[in-house]
């Protein structure tokens, strides 16, 4: 099969070409580690594991190097650990430890490398400085700013060129538009509006463990500059693939590659840029003061299963927007149930995929159609094609047995077994009649056995 990711650099779809096909690399933004991951979050998770996935699945897996960073030091971390009065260090480390809970959960694969941005403070710095060198960055009031104004901007209609870099060239901005953007202020100080902070100096009654000693004073890195960083350490100048979420498209992605191009002087950071979509709950943005925060650790108290959340979070084009909603997650539930069935008459499972299957995913990933094959498939074949997309991580008899819920309707079906061979009918059928009223259907077997699904 031939991949084509949609590229949102140039706003077209491209078929896939590595640099190297031995040597494939991919760098995904990762969580900043103030609070356990939300749906939204877990969204770009897993469509990037998908990807990570398929790669695998092409190139083979240790031709595959996938990055995803940890955020561990910024002005969010500090004002949560405040909050809370705990020491940076431990916030960090108990949010990071509940985000590979979660995400494990969901059955997403750890990447390869998985830094922290507090291990390569050293790298920002080597970064700084070819900046200040090569005339794009300056230092103002104890911090060092990049010079926006530097490098030609976005003009409309421009044809993104690898040869000639404009600032803007992914976000299809223009000068005018290009504002400071998130945790970005606009100071006095700053040469233009949009100069986005590279490093910043530590201010009265921080914590001592944010603070890191730097050629221009102590303080921490911005906010941009811990991906450059951390992307070009594992991964090298120039690579393959960028993933993020669409919301880091302006001003972090814009800005990553307007300080890794000018201070490495390169002709490309990343060759091609992917970018998942927005989730919204209900139609509305989720947000704590509308009361529709949900995190995934919310879902899995509930007793969601984790596949559940999984295949409910693949259920539209990852570059397109996804609602979350209860009938996305029950419809979610009730293919999965459906798809275990199936999988629990197979005696032998093939190793190979349909052509079909292959094709559509290869489409730019397109999910949707890859998951209605999968619903045609031969069971055989079902095991292969769920390895992909992350499914069927456990035996069928385990997805319909576990958990309290579950054991729950496992004891009335033995009641109403119990009902019927004692020829109680009555009791037999009030059963029943309970455990529909719970969308529980019943599929009695020969030899006394009783098979069950959600509707």
């Amino acid at each position: 099969m031939t991949l084509h990711l949609y590229n949102t650099l140039t706003r077209h779809k491209e078929k896939f070409e590595p640099v190297d096909a031995k040597k494939l690399r991919m760098y995904v933004c990762g969580p900043t580690v103030y609070d356990r991951p939300h749906i939204g979050n877990a969204r770009s998770v897993v469509v990037y594991d998908v990807l990570y996935r398929l790669l695998c699945h092409l190139y083979g897996g240790k031709h595959v190097n996938f990055v995803r960073n940890i955020t561990d030091v910024d002005d969010k971390i500090n004002a949560r650990a405040k909050e809370m009065g705990v020491s940076i260090q431990l916030l960090t480390s108990q949010v990071t430890a509940q985000f590979h809970h979660d995400m494990d959960a969901l059955f997403c694969l750890r990447p390869a490398h998985e830094p922290r941005a507090t291990q390569h403070i050293r790298e920002m710095h080597a970064i700084i400085r070819k900046l200040i060198d090569n005339g794009h960055a300056y230092v103002a009031q104890s911090h060092v700013l990049f010079d926006v104004g530097s490098v030609p901007h976005y003009h409309p209609g421009e044809p993104p060129s690898p040869l000639r870099y404009v600032y803007g060239m992914l976000s299809h901005r223009v000068q005018d538009e290009q504002q400071a953007g998130a945790r970005i202020e606009v100071e006095k100080y700053k040469k233009n509006p949009g100069d986005f902070v590279l490093w910043k100096p530590a201010e009265e009654g921080d914590d001592p463990s944010s603070v890191f000693e730097s050629p221009w004073g102590p303080g921490r890195p911005g906010w941009h500059i811990e991906c450059s960083a951390m992307s070009s350490a594992y991964l090298g100048n120039t690579f393959d693939i960028h993933g993020g979420g669409s919301d880091l498209m302006f001003p972090h992605h814009e800005n990553e590659i307007a300080q890794s191009r000018c201070a490495d002087k390169t002709a490309l950071f990343a060759r091609y840029w992917v970018h998942n979509g927005f989730l919204t709950v209900n139609g509305e943005k989720m947000s704590k003061s509308l009361g529709n925060f949900i995190t995934v650790h919310d879902l899995l108290e509930k007793g969601v299963r984790g596949e559940d959340i999984r295949l409910a979070l693949l259920s539209a084009r990852y570059n397109e927007p996804l609602d979350w909603n209860d009938k996305l997650l029950h419809d979610a539930r009730t293919v999965l149930d459906k798809w275990y069935r199936r999988l629990r008459e197979v005696k032998k499972h093939g190793d190979d995929v349909p052509p079909a299957f292959a094709e559509a995913l290869g489409d730019d990933m397109n999910l949707p159609l890859a998951i209605s094959i999968l619903h045609e498939a031969e069971p055989a074949q079902m095991k292969a094609m769920g390895a992909i997309l992350g499914f069927f991580n456990m035996e069928a008899e385990e997805r319909f047995k576990g958990g309290q819920e579950d054991a729950a309707i496992q004891r009335l079906i033995d009641e109403r077994n119990a009902a019927r061979k004692a020829r109680n009918f009555a009791e037999a059928d009030r059963l029943r009649k309970e455990l529909a009223d719970q969308g529980i259907i019943l599929e009695d077997r020969a030899g006394g056995k009783t098979d069950w699904r959600r509707r």
